[in-house]
This record gives C-alpha cells, sequence and structure tokens, in this order.
C-alpha cells in the first residue's frame, strides 16, 4: 500500500479572499506531495511497515526502530498533519462553532473570543516551523487544550485526538502573509469548517470516531 496525495474538498479558488488559488494550489500540489512521497519512500525501504493508514503508523512512533523514527516524524508527520488540515478548512461559512463543541470551549477557556486569544498566542509564541492544535487530551471524554509542536510532530503519537489543525510552517503563510503569524492567523480562522471540528468532537467524545 502506498499513500495518496487526497483531492481536496473544495477548489483552489475557493478559500479566497483569504488565501489565493496559487497559494493553496502550492500548498497541496508541491509541500503536500512532498511529504506523500517521502514517507511512501520510506515505505518502500522498510516493507514490514507497509498497510497501516498514515494515522496508525504515527500513533505507533514511539515504538518504530530509531533508523526509522525521524524520518517517519518528519515525513510521515508532514502526510498526516496535512492530511487533517485540508479535512477541517474550507469555503468561509460560520465563524464559531456551535452544540456541545462550542459549550465545552466555553467552559474550558470561558469563551470562543478567549479561546481565540490563547490560540493566537500560543501560535505566534511558537518559534520556527510547526503546527498548532485544537485537541482532547485523551480519547473518550476529555478535556480540551491548546497544543503546538515543532516542525511536523503529531498529536497522534500523544493519544491526543486533534479536533482542528493550524499549519505554521512558513510554506503556509507565504507569500500573502510573510512572517505575519497574527494576520495569517485572522485569516485561517475565516476558513475553518466548525461543522467538521463538531462532528470530530462529538466522534472523539463518544467513542465513535477512531483512528
Amino acid at each position: 500500500m502506498s499513500y495518496e496525495l487526497p483531492p481536496l474538498r473544495f477548489g483552489y479558488h475557493e478559500l479566497e479572499p483569504y488565501f489565493s488559488e496559487e497559494m493553496v494550489r502550492r500548498h497541496h500540489l508541491e509541500h503536500h506531495r512532498a511529504y506523500t512521497d517521502g514517507i511512501n519512500r520510506i515505505l518502500r525501504e522498510n516493507p514490514s511497515r507497509d498497510g497501516q493508514t498514515i494515522e496508525r503508523l504515527m500513533h505507533s512512533l514511539p515504538g518504530l526502530p530509531d533508523d526509522i523514527r525521524e524520518d517517519v516524524r518528519l515525513q510521515g508527520g508532514g502526510h498526516a498533519n496535512h492530511q487533517f488540515l485540508w479535512k477541517i478548512i474550507g469555503p468561509p461559512r460560520k465563524n464559531a462553532p456551535s452544540g456541545p463543541l462550542a459549550q465545552e470551549i466555553d467552559r474550558t477557556f470561558g469563551s470562543f473570543a478567549t479561546f481565540r486569544d490563547q490560540f493566537y498566542a500560543a501560535a505566534t509564541a511558537l518559534a520556527g516551523n510547526g503546527w498548532a492544535f485544537l485537541a482532547l487530551d485523551r480519547w473518550g471524554p476529555g478535556h480540551l487544550e491548546i497544543l503546538t509542536l515543532a516542525f511536523n510532530d503529531s498529536v497522534l503519537p500523544l493519544g491526543k485526538p486533534g479536533v482542528m489543525i493550524c499549519d505554521l510552517w512558513d510554506h503556509a503563510l507565504e507569500p500573502k502573509y510573510g512572517r505575519n503569524r497574527q494576520d495569517y492567523l485572522d485569516a485561517f480562522f475565516n476558513v475553518i469548517d466548525w461543522a467538521v471540528c463538531e462532528t470530530r468532537y462529538a466522534g472523539f467524545r463518544d467513542g465513535t470516531m477512531r483512528i
């Protein structure tokens, strides 16, 4: 089995004006494809690891042999995180979650505005490339938390199911936002598909969604 670059659920132009068609196309077809090719190369060289979903492979990262663990962390993490990213963004619809996810955000952070401020603060404080997550602290009925992880680290090896993810690599910001993460985050929060995040949260909470 080899991993494939997943098709997007939306057209490359549908995130405008926040992200240009050229920006999204390059992000998907160049950067994500490079990670997909990279993890497939590792699988060809280590066929005993073949046959797992990328989520299962990343979940098992701590137990992988030393000689491939860091390559899988980078290449597999890049594929897994981008695959997650494309699931939770889409054409602008609503600016905040509703239902149980909104209620849990209010309980955990005080309000959606406070959550957003804390997410921005964590994302802008991360030095260098990486990712920011809204995740549950464990499978099942857990608590929401904001995490930032360097490079292509994933929440999967931590046993923390991700509800939302934000790409903080330079390639995600350029060329429109350069190194201005604040403006980039303002744009990103306009393309989060909160309906998908709500479904993910509900599935993880009640055990119907697994990796």
